[in-house]
């Protein structure tokens, strides 16, 4: 059996489409553009990376993008002071500060000053439990993209055994928290999971989120069920050269894909499914802030 390939970089590419209509309706209709702010604190190369295709992306589906780059030194105090000033931006609909932050900034400080309405992340405390209990809250990009990708493939998700490996606050918890919203039987799986190959082998749907690279392999899926794996590791490819590396997931893709019946790559699976679902956040955030009706096609 080979597994169907899950194309994660052509449904974000969908995904923009739509948000460039409705940025489009927004500007011709109401004189509104939404607007998507970006912080980056200090010089890490993969958040530099990550800052410019927001940026990029942000501006081809027609919205204004404000980057706001700040020195790695810079103190918590002048952090906190420009969140708040673009709290109180109206044209600025989303605030992202990227992470991982410096250490000498309180990550959960930081988040927790930007205003929920403009959290677009789904980060701070008040989304993270309107997102817990059901309410209607601005939803963490990663497992959104999961999730919109499970229900373009499967339809209804009603009675499927879930199992999310990875207890993050940025990704597992909110995973499991959507998957209990679409009526999964979900069960979070961890370092300390007894038996976790046997747990994962129950599974319908495996969502793989721990940082560990090609942690999971084939012989964990259960035949047929979906694999999605969040997971983005480089580590060394001397195979093709001295000093060279690739990127893989925290699935063993070629065991996995022998079993599954859906699979995500690694790269072009979750990551273009992230920065589709922030786009899509921030015409959401833009359009509640304008007392107007949301887009209902955004993320189904």
């Amino acid at each position: 059996m080979s597994a169907k390939i899950i194309d994660g970089k052509a449904f974000a590419a969908t995904v923009r489409e739509r948000v460039a209509v409705h940025v489009a309706r927004l500007k011709a209709d109401h004189s509104i553009t939404p607007g998507l702010a970006v912080v980056l604190v200090g010089e890490d190369p993969a958040s530099q990376v990550y800052v410019r295709s927001k940026g990029k992306m942000t501006v081809e589906v027609g919205m204004n993008s404000y980057e706001h780059k700040l020195d790695a030194d810079t103190s918590e105090a002048d952090l906190l002071a420009l969140i708040q000033q673009l709290n109180n931006d109206e044209d600025v609909h989303g605030i992202l500060v990227q992470l991982p932050l410096p250490n000498h900034l309180n990550e959960d400080l930081v988040i927790n000053a930007i205003d929920p309405a403009k959290d677009v992340d789904g980060f701070c405390l008040s989304n993270v439990g309107k997102l817990a209990t059901g309410q209607k809250s601005m939803v963490p990009c990663t497992p959104l993209g999961c999730l919109m990708m499970l229900r373009d493939h499967h339809g209804s998700l009603s009675g499927l055994n879930a199992v999310v490996i990875g207890r993050s606050n940025i990704v597992g918890k909110p995973m499991a928290a959507l998957l209990l919203g679409d009526s999964c039987t979900v069960t979070i799986a961890h370092s300390r999971t007894k038996d976790l190959p046997d747990v994962v082998r129950g599974a319908d749907i495996v969502v793989a989120a721990v940082g560990r690279p090609e942690m999971v392999p084939g012989d964990w899926i259960k035949k047929g069920a979906t694999v999605i794996d969040v997971g983005i590791n480089r580590i060394d490819a001397p195979e093709r050269g001295e000093g060279k590396t690739r990127l893989v997931g925290d699935v063993d893709f070629g065991s996995a894909s022998e079993v599954a019946g859906a699979i995500t790559p690694v790269p072009g699976g979750v990551g273009p499914m992230t920065i589709a679902c922030l786009l899509a956040n921030t015409v959401t955030a833009c359009s509640r802030a304008n007392g107007l009706i949301e887009p209902d096609d955004l993320t189904v």
